[in-house]
């Protein structure tokens, strides 16, 4: 028989709310029932709990994780400060968890999540919602099948709307770099250039560029970044966000990534049924060939999609099965907090390489924030 599960949802209106749907999820989930929601927010706390219909509110997170001892906790704000705390605070009473994206500030923050979520044998799922699409199987399917021929480069861009630089890294980037990592593996090194736009020109960022970041992710800078990372079998992955003159109706039109291989191309967006599309030729120049590009679904290449697009409540519904089913046989959720903790590292080696001008090797061996300290 299926396990029913008690859950908690922690968000915090006006840092972060309930990120993008993680506390509405689990009415959509037969086996959940949310039990409680803390929020600091009186008002914010009222409305949640007559949105999810559960039976106690809480203002301090701590207090509703001691009482009901939840089986699972969606750690939802999207503000960056408190997760960590959060986490810990979820771990100490054995619940697992769905946490909103980026997983946390720094490499070292995210090594204290990991311990603790280790050290009480709990899940921690970050919602990289690509990760749990039924399209990247067959994308990846796709590679191993030849058609594509053999993986030689990525290149990604960030959203590169008025979040440009470092708040794009952080916020957009993060579901770029997580990809990369789906279809490549672990990163070797990287390299990095940051600049400051300046009147009709850009010149190299310094440290007292260094500025707080919104939605409290930490110190960032540049207006302009451009990064290259090192995988295994000569693979490159190129990452750049850059501050340009905004085009009417173009809302982040360059935010994929594309992958290319030695007998194709592959474009892929983000989300619950990323846009994905593969084109067979080696020139990587229709025109030539006259190929045409085919679209890919969740049954293959070129078929008919069988399921409905239901946008970011659908990916949050896949990312919440596969946390219950990596509960129940005792494996890492599809979006675990290694990947998270991995795209942090590689957004920290971004900001570590521009300041030592140097490649710097991953997993980074300097844990704390780059720019805490840069002078």
């Amino acid at each position: 028989m299926p396990r029913n599960y008690k859950v908690a949802v922690i968000g915090h209106t006006g840092r972060g709310n309930y990120g993008h749907g993680l506390d509405v999820v689990w009415k959509e989930i037969p086996n959940a029932q949310i039990v409680a929601v803390a929020d600091a927010n009186e008002a914010g706390r009222i409305a949640a709990q007559k949105r999810l219909g559960a039976t106690q509110a809480y203002a301090e997170y701590r207090v509703m994780l001691q009482k009901e001892r939840p089986h699972i906790v969606s750690v939802a704000p999207r503000f960056l400060d408190e997760h960590r705390d959060m986490v810990l605070a979820c771990a100490e009473v054995g619940a697992s968890m769905y946490m909103e994206k980026p997983m946390c500030r720094s490499a070292a923050e995210a090594d204290e999540m990991v311990a603790a979520c280790e050290k009480a044998h709990v899940k921690l799922a970050i919602a990289h919602q690509t990760r749990y699409s039924p399209r990247i199987p067959r994308i990846k399917e796709l590679i191993a099948s030849g058609d594509f021929g053999e993986l030689m480069e990525m290149r990604g861009r960030g959203k590169e709307d008025t979040r440009v630089g470092g708040t794009d890294l952080m916020v957009l980037g993060s579901h770029i770099l997580d990809l990369m990592r789906v279809f490549a593996g672990n990163p070797k090194t990287c390299t990095s250039q940051i600049l400051i736009a300046e009147k009709d020109n850009f010149r190299p960022a310094v440290a007292a560029d260094v500025k707080p970041g919104g939605e409290a992710m930490g110190n960032i800078v540049g207006d302009s970044i451009h990064s290259t990372f090192a995988f295994d079998k000569g693979v490159m992955g190129y990452f750049s966000s850059q501050k340009v003159a905004p085009i009417k109706g173009d809302t982040g039109s360059r935010f994929h990534l594309t992958l290319y291989g030695s007998r194709g191309i592959i474009q892929v967006t983000t989300g619950s049924l990323p846009a994905a599309s593969f084109l067979q030729d080696p020139s990587w120049f229709p025109s030539k060939s006259k190929r045409v590009w085919q679209e890919i679904s969740s049954a293959g290449v070129g078929r008919p999609e069988p399921l409905r697009d239901g946008g970011l409540g659908q990916g949050n519904v896949f990312a919440a099965l596969d946390l219950i089913e990596a509960i129940e046989k005792d494996r890492q959720p599809r979006g675990s907090m290694y990947d998270a903790r991995w795209t942090v590292e590689m957004i920290q080696s971004i900001y570590d390489s521009y300041r030592q001008k140097a490649a710097v090797e991953l997993p980074l061996k300097t844990r704390r924030h780059p720019l805490e300290n840069w002078k």
